[in-house]
Order: C-alpha cells, then sequence, then structure tokens
C-alpha cells in the first residue's frame, strides 16, 4: 500500500562500528535536512556522530533510515515495529538482503525525492519470544542453541501438541523474513515474504527423518530443554538473550503488531534471490 509524503522527523540508526557508516550517515543527514525534514538519532548515537537537530525524537519519526548491513536492520527493527515506524535500509556492509538501496549507488541523491513524494509500503511479520518471564522481539528468527559439546534432545510443541523430540544443535524458529537467513543455512525452504506462516527446524539433527515443518503464524511454538540439558542459549536475531536450564521452555508466537519496510517499488522478491543469494544461477557461468 502506499503512503502520503513524510513530514517531520526521520530517525537514524546506523553501525557506529564500520567507518563506511559513520561516513554515510553524514551525507544521510544533510539530504533529510536539504528535504526540510528534522533528524533524530536512535540510543544515543548522537553522542559519536553529533548529526541529530535538537528537539527531535526518534519516537516521534515518520522513517527510519539504517545505515549499514542486514544485522544494523535488525537492531533497528526492534526499535521501530512498536511505534509502527516503517524502515528504509541504506547498504554500507556486504549483503544487503534486506536493504533498500546500496549506499554507493546514489541513496543520498535519491532519499529527499523520496521523503518529499513518498513511498510504498511493505508489511512483514515478526516473532516474539517469551522465557523467564520476559520477551524478546525477532525479525528473522528465534534460535535455541547448545552452547556445550554435547548434543541434547529438544522437546517441541505446537499449540501444545508435541511434535517431535528430536535430538540436535538446536531449533530454530523462523519468519518467512528470516527463511533466508541462518534457517536457509541449516537446510530450511525459502519462503516468499507473504506467505504466513513459521519455519520450524532442527540443527543438525542426529535423526535420518527430521525434516523443516512450516506451521501457521497464528500458532504457539514451544520449545522444551531436556531435564538433563547442560549450555543452552537462547538467541533472537543472533543476539544471545538469555540462558536456559535443564526443563525450561521458551514461546515463541506472533509479534503482534508488523514490521514496516518503505520502498520505491514494489518488491520484487525473486529478482532480489537471483541477484544477492544468486538462486538458480547456473553452476558455471560462460
Amino acid at each position: 500500500m502506499d503512503a502520503p509524503p513524510v513530514t517531520g522527523v526521520v530517525a537514524i540508526y546506523v553501525d557506529l562500528g564500520r567507518e563506511r557508516a559513520r561516513a554515510a550517515a553524514t551525507r544521510v543527514a544533510e539530504a533529510i535536512r536539504s528535504a526540510g525534514f528534522a533528524v533524530a538519532l536512535c540510543d544515543e548515537q548522537d553522542r559519536g556522530l553529533g548529526l541529530a537537530t535538537s528537539g527531535a525524537h526518534v519516537a516521534d519519526a515518520v522513517l527510519l533510515v539504517t545505515i549499514g548491513g542486514d544485522g544494523t536492520l535488525l537492531r533497528a527493527a526492534r526499535i521501530a515495529a512498536p511505534h509502527g515506524i516503517p524502515l528504509f535500509g541504506i547498504n554500507t556492509g556486504r549483503l544487503g538482503f534486506l536493504t533498500e538501496m546500496d549506499g554507493a549507488a546514489g541513496a543520498c541523491e535519491a532519499l529527499p525525492e523520496i521523503l518529499r513524494h513518498g513511498f510504498q509500503i511493505d508489511e512483514r511479520f515478526a516473532l516474539e519470544v517469551e522465557a523467564h518471564g520476559r520477551r524478546h522481539f525477532a525479525l528473522n528468527d528465534i534460535v535455541v542453541t547448545r552452547t556445550s559439546p554435547h548434543m541434547m534432545p529438544f522437546g517441541l510443541f505446537v499449540d501444545g501438541k508435541e511434535v517431535a523430540h528430536v535430538p540436535a544443535d538446536g531449533i530454530v524458529v523462523a519468519t518467512p523474513t528470516g527463511s533466508t537467513a541462518y534457517s536457509l543455512s541449516a537446510g530450511g525452504p525459502i519462503v516468499a515474504p507473504n506467505v504466513d506462516g513459521f519455519i520450524i527446524n532442527a540443527l543438525l539433527p542426529h535423526t535420518l527423518f527430521s525434516r523443516p515443518l512450516v506451521v501457521p503464524s497464528s500458532s504457539t511454538v514451544t520449545i522444551v530443554c531436556d531435564p538433563e540439558t547442560s549450555g543452552v542459549a537462547l538467541e533472537a536475531d543472533g543476539q544471545t538473550v538469555d540462558s536456559l536450564e535443564p526443563g525450561d521452555r521458551v514461546t515463541v508466537t506472533r509479534y503482534p503488531v508488523p514490521v514496516r519496510f518503505a520502498r520505491r517499488a514494489p518488491l520484487d522478491f525473486f529478482a532480489l534471490l537471483q541477484g544477492k543469494l544468486r538462486w538458480n544461477a547456473p553452476v558455471k557461468e560462460g
């Protein structure tokens, strides 16, 4: 769906660990101001950049521009999603599968026009995981994984019904957005972004009959640690958020509000697969 031209505040989230991203942030902030918008920085990042407009707040932003790679966008999504702020990713990293444009491809020059004339909204659903009474957000995936050298069984339940008790290195629950991330590396399917389901995939299962599973996104997925479990971590979008003990369980559900992406044009998912992941490319090209 289309959104009207944005007015007011535009937020920026930057990969401060990369000089290329920091340099691009300066150009992006100048482009935002040249279009007549105030600039807000996320997570006190302005202490190292000095780019924010006085009095501009992220919560008031009508767009959040991420500058970095996919990991930068995933971190920014945690800030944007609760406020319904659309994300616009500028890639200064390697792959940039989730970002909208390359930082070296005239992004700063194009940004004022996008701000003045508006953009299209691409909505994705995310995950919420609960463990030990705390909740965590993930756009790509939730992973329960062993940190000890010993393989261990994990119980898997969907809507309260036992699905499997599988010995493995861990279990991934991914969104369609995350189907091209960790789940894909573990042998999971590529799932189009508009498919309304979770992908559940065991990591290196010690069985010949384990296969990825797709369930409705309305499902409640529960992962239970074996009573003899030792050394298990809970990860959300690649970041460790908790440690799990024997008998612990985590519950994964759909995040209550969508994550919104700002697009210049409707996403061509299959062209993206070909361009970024070389999907369906010949093994040998002449």
